[in-house]
């Protein structure tokens, strides 16, 4: 941003001041901007009315739930003149970090442990403009938060990083459709990694021979070290290893020495290289203490861990490589009435596509023709198919699998809702909680530490203990022990795997502090229309007087109800068409305003609508439906009278009806100990009935909607530590105040904009699905902490005493790290005995 305040925004705007572009549609940039000062709805329209009049600006959006202004932009906007003209409105418009201060992702290559992380973020966070940097081991991203005002500089970030003896690549997720799309850059992945595996157990199969050989000859030791012969064939045999095995781990050590930097390769290089060099030694001055099986052995493991971490990686990210590659590479474009198959990178919004059966839909958007069920189990993890008609939205990715539908394009390329969700679980996985933090900020000391200790433990071997040979043993050893690779490893492979087996069960995890935040809580709060019940009225009851059937009864009462715009209404005459097809005619139809309505039936003028509607009409109420009908209202349902023939002839009952689940949602809550609150607008009474129904164990009725947010910080005033799970514009202050927002992703978009988990199934058994594998994920964390922190802490002094020897500690070493991930993998399985949360694939296989 200029001193001026004025920003020009031309077709290759750059908010990473990198040469990458930002998304644009119709070349259109659009800019998020806090707002600040608003209390209701109508100051979010003035401030809107306000942004929309300023020069440059081609579209503005005001939020007042979440306090933000989406303002689309096609030309030159002067930010001073907006902030001034909202002021004058009495509103502040907020630019925290001026328009080019948004956070840029980078690839990091060369990483080959957390202290290697730890060291690119130092570096990065060290640089000018740049407020923040977060850099994971596991995925091999760092995201770069600017300084305010400042763009950042991706070629002075990446020429630092470069110092350090690392690579930064930076990443586009809004490349133009000419770069290689999801899919593609999935391949590629997929790519890399086999030739990381290939590369790791290529070197492990080539010195396992060798070390089996070595390992033999410590069976008949005395006679090897006499052994001219064998002592030098060790020697030929220790070269290939320790220079061609070993030579990444060598190489990764000279470019961080060179760089005056130190990571795990740095302790194995150190440990190997010495116990070589010291036999070398021996060998050519004829002493009797070799220590080449130490080295071939300890790059064996080496190796073959390695190997495996790869293996058990590449399987920890396959749940979100497999929603990436669930996209259609291809779509039936319709143009002037011609179809033609075309990359699905080339269709753009308002494009006509044509979809047929057991077809991927390729493109987010809008049925204009045809008819079909669509299975959705990619994004919600529902394995029954959707109908879909003329009207109906439609995801990139579903499958069709009946009709053919045409439908027309409304999102493409990062706008889709598979691309929304892969980008948010890839956010949640770069993300770091603040245990890895700790973790993090202990790696990125450990390795000179454990120089130090090594150091100290061969001089007091060699200078109190007088002996040099079990000092370069135990030195070694606390090199090889001490790496902390699994520290690096802990939480970001627990991370990926949780957030991915989230993902394909229609549940996303939009941060890290989220799984912290769930073990913490004791309250969750439901909303009750569109949560808890299905959020549209429908017949729950009819009862009649004697002379009337029920089939008569709905016949008539739908008839007369079969235009009505009212939601009681509606539910009477969908009823009736359920029950009767199609309705009689009426003639004569006359809305009683606030009381119901008449009309007359086949020649008979028949009433429906409250008790008050009967005593206006002067209809009898028998006394035995006058009970039923207040036994139906204290049970929290509607009673609608219907009569003709001056007698009421009986009484249908509505109701906002329970969600299947929800009873079962709640006792599972209750297993987990967990307090269930009920948040209503409802009167008192009818909340209360649900709630009896349901078990819910507190209810806070009469409730405004814009009060929803006070009753959520009230109980966090009395102790409480809130989850709010709810659907609605109005639950969105109350998400955001909850200590956990969850949201039910069939609702409105701000709601889930404001929550910190969203379900994309419309079902609250998800809540508890939700809860239990966050949880699952941090107990995973913290169990694989807890493993590398206790395996340093004891393993070290034992190495120290001289107890451990150097072969031991490389297997050990490897498998600390094999352990973490493995841990992590668990989660993978997480739900599987679950019906109700089948995978996709595992929805598709069923079907």
């Amino acid at each position: 941003m200029s001193p001026s305040g004025r920003v020009d925004l031309p077709l290759d705007w750059n908010p990473y001041g990198d040469g990458m572009t930002t998304p644009m549609t119709d070349h259109r940039v659009t800019l998020d901007l806090d707002v600040e000062g608003m209390t209701c709805g109508s100051c979010a329209a003035r401030v809107q009315k306000t942004l929309a009049k300023q020069p440059g600006i081609a579209d503005a959006e005001v939020n007042y739930a979440t306090g933000r202004a989406r303002i689309t932009a096609d030309g030159e906007i002067d930010l001073d003149a907006l902030t001034a003209a909202v002021e004058r409105t009495g509103y502040t418009l907020v630019v925290p970090h001026g328009i080019d201060a948004q956070p840029a992702e980078f690839d990091v290559g060369g990483m080959t442990c957390g202290s290697c992380a730890a060291r690119v973020q130092k570096v990065l966070q060290r640089q000018p403009g740049v407020a923040d940097a977060e850099v994971n081991y596991a995925t091999g991203r760092a995201v770069v938060t600017p300084a305010a005002g400042d763009p950042l500089d991706a070629a002075g970030l990446a020429a630092a990083v470069r110092k350090a003896g690392y690579d930064l690549v930076a990443v586009d997720r809004y490349a133009p459709s000419s770069g290689p799309s999801a899919t593609e850059r999935a391949d590629q992945a997929d790519d890399d990694e086999a030739r990381e595996r290939r590369l790791w157990l290529r070197r492990a199969l080539i010195a396992a021979p060798v070390a089996a050989f070595m390992v033999s000859t410590m069976l008949y030791h005395d006679l090897a070290m006499e052994n001219t012969w064998l002592r030098w064939l060790q020697f030929a045999l220790a070269v290939p290893v320790q220079f061609y095995v070993g030579w990444p781990i060598l190489v990764g050590a000279a470019q961080r020495a060179r760089h005056l930097t130190a990571n795990m390769d740095t302790l194995i290089a150190m440990g190997t290289l010495s116990a070589f060099v010291f036999s070398t030694y021996q060998l050519l001055t004829d002493g009797m203490e070799l220590y080449f099986e130490a080295a071939v052995v300890i790059l064996f493991f080496i190796t073959l861990g390695r190997y495996l971490e790869a293996r058990a990686k590449s399987r920890a990210g396959k749940a979100l490589r497999a929603l990436v590659e669930l996209g259609a590479k291809e779509a039936r474009l319709v143009r002037d009435g011609v179809e033609e198959m075309v990359p699905v990178d080339t269709v753009r919004v308002g494009d006509v596509v044509k979809v047929r059966p057991s077809e991927k839909v390729p493109v987010d958007g809008e049925v204009v023709d045809g008819a079909s069920a669509v299975d959705e189990s990619m994004l919600t993890g529902e394995s029954l198919p959707v109908d879909k008609r003329v009207g109906d939205k439609v995801a990139g990715a579903t499958v069709n699998t009946s009709g053919v539908l045409t439908i027309r394009a409304t999102a493409i390329g990062a706008e889709t809702a598979l691309a929304q969700i892969v980008e948010l679980v890839e956010n949640a996985q770069t993300g770091k909680s603040a245990a890895q933090r700790l973790a993090d900020r202990i790696s990125a000391v450990f390795v000179p530490v454990v120089m130090s200790i090594s150091l100290l433990t061969f001089l007091g071997w060699t200078v109190i203990g007088g002996s040099v040979s079990g000092g370069v043993y135990a030195a070694v050893a606390v090199l090889i022990i001490a790496c902390p690779c699994a520290l690096g490893l802990a939480t970001p492979m627990a991370i990926m795997v949780g957030t991915g087996r989230g993902a394909q069960l229609g549940i996303l995890i939009k941060s890290v502090e989220v799984l912290e935040r769930t073990r913490r809580i004791t309250t969750v709060v439901f909303d009750k229309t569109g949560t808890l019940t299905e959020g549209a009225m429908s017949v729950t009851d009819i009862v009649t007087a004697d002379d009337t059937t029920s089939v008569e009864l709905l016949a008539k009462a739908g008839a007369v109800e079969a235009d009505s715009e009212h939601p009681i209404g509606q539910a009477i005459a969908e009823a009736a068409r359920a029950e009767h097809g199609s309705l009689d005619a009426v003639t004569a139809f006359e809305t009683i305003v606030g009381h119901g309505i008449r009309a007359d039936v086949d020649g008979t003028t028949v009433w429906v609508g409250r008790r008050e509607l009967a005593s206006q009409a002067s209809l009898v109420l028998p006394d035995a439906l006058d009970a039923d009908a207040a036994e139906l209202e204290a049970q929290g349902r509607t009673a609608v009278f219907a009569g003709w023939d001056g007698r009421v002839r009986g009484v249908i009952a509505v109701a906002d009806t329970l969600k299947s689940a929800a009873v079962d949602t709640v006792q599972q809550l209750h297993d987990l100990g967990l307090t269930v609150a009920m948040i209503t607008g409802d009167n008192s009474r009818t909340a209360q009935s649900i709630a009896d129904a349901v078990g819910i164990d507190r209810v806070i009725a009469e409730v405004l909607p814009e009060d929803k947010h006070r009753e959520v910080q009230r109980l966090q005033e009395s102790g409480e530590v809130v989850a709010m799970v709810g659907d609605g514009v109005n639950d969105a202050p109350a998400l955001v105040q909850a200590d956990l927002g969850i949201a039910i992703g069939t609702g409105t978009d701000v709601a889930i904009e404001s929550s910190d988990l969203t379900l994309l199934r419309g079902d609250v058994d998800g809540v508890v699905t939700a809860i239990e594998l966050s949880r699952r994920t941090y107990r995973t964390i913290v169990q694989n902490l807890g493993w590398a922190f206790g395996y340093n802490t004891i393993a070290i002094p034992l190495a120290v005493a001289g107890l451990l020897s150097p072969m031991i500690a490389g297997a050990a070493m490897a498998f600390s790290s094999i352990s973490v991930v493995a841990n992590s993998i668990r989660l993978r399985r997480f739900g599987r005995t679950r019906p109700s949360t089948a995978t996709p694939t595992e929805s598709r296989s069923t079907s």
